[in-house]
């Protein structure tokens, strides 16, 4: 077998691109930055509904006043079994409730309203109750329940919620 011979191996220099000196790159590679605020965001998506989750407590009785927070009282309406409606406690004639709750709304500084539904009463008539909320002016409407109801997989659910 024969030797290889390498061209150029006289002068010890390889041929093809000479090395200088390391010049310092001026560019910011970002890929490792974005990979560390993907997995952040991924991590606190999953934690944050985690947060929101309450343990029952039995809180002590203090002398204490509540936190400033809502100046004023939640709005309620209530629908009867017998179909009538009612804001707070004052009942209100369907044709007249998008009028009145205009008129409460532009008094109000909160958007939100809450609706109180007999179980007896058809979902139609919720969800006309509901648009008659929102045509009202309030955008937030939260559906209030009762503890204790049977759950999707037949279990009945006690006062605790479990």
């Amino acid at each position: 077998m024969g030797a290889s011979v390498q061209p150029n191996a006289a002068n010890g220099r390889r041929r093809g691109r000479r090395r200088s000196r390391a010049r310092p790159m001026a560019e910011i590679n970002v890929t490792p930055f974005v990979d560390v605020m993907l997995v952040l965001l991924i991590i606190f998506m999953v934690a944050a509904p985690l947060m929101t989750v309450g343990v029952p407590v039995e809180l002590p009785k203090t002398a204490a006043g509540a936190l400033p927070g809502d100046e004023e009282e939640p709005l309620t309406v209530t629908m009867t079994a017998s179909g009538e409606i009612q804001i707070q406690t004052t009942a209100v004639a369907p044709n007249e409730l998008i009028a009145k709750l205009r008129a409460i709304a532009a008094e109000r500084s909160s958007d939100q309203v809450f609706l109180r539904a007999d179980g007896a009463i058809p979902y139609e008539a919720v969800m006309q109750v509901m648009g008659a909320l929102n045509a009202g002016g309030f955008s937030s409407v939260g559906l209030v329940t009762d503890v204790g109801g049977p759950s999707l997989d037949g279990r009945a659910v006690d006062d605790t919620g479990q």
